[in-house]
């Protein structure tokens, strides 16, 4: 019987959540399908009005973000420097109802 030495078998395994996950076309699918969900959604309805007419930009944002936050490329860092997160939300009202939505939707 022939089974992997350890060796073998943690150099197969993804080395990342990135990896993990299946990638770059992966993360998009999920980015997507949370912008895709907060659109569609009445009980998201707060959480869309505060992203503005169009989600184009939160969705390449989130995703640029999430690629480098999950092992891969760090391609927000790569365009706008170290996330910031707190500094670069100060400018939307995020308290209880909008936390809540977000990781709602996130979750669905």
């Amino acid at each position: 019987m022939n089974t992997p030495s350890t060796e073998e078998s943690h150099a197969s395994a993804p080395a990342t959540p990135f990896e993990w996950m299946g990638g770059e076309a992966c993360v998009r699918a999920l980015v997507d399908r949370f912008y895709d969900l907060m659109d569609i959604e009445p009980g998201y309805h707060e959480l869309r009005v505060a992203h503005g007419s169009t989600l184009d930009d939160a969705r390449d944002k989130l995703f640029w973000f999430l690629c480098g936050w999950l092992g891969g490329p760090p391609l927000f860092v790569n365009k706008y420097g170290p996330p910031m997160l707190r500094r670069r939300h100060l400018h939307a009202p995020i308290a209880g109802p909008e936390i809540s939505g977000w990781l709602l939707c996130f979750r669905q």
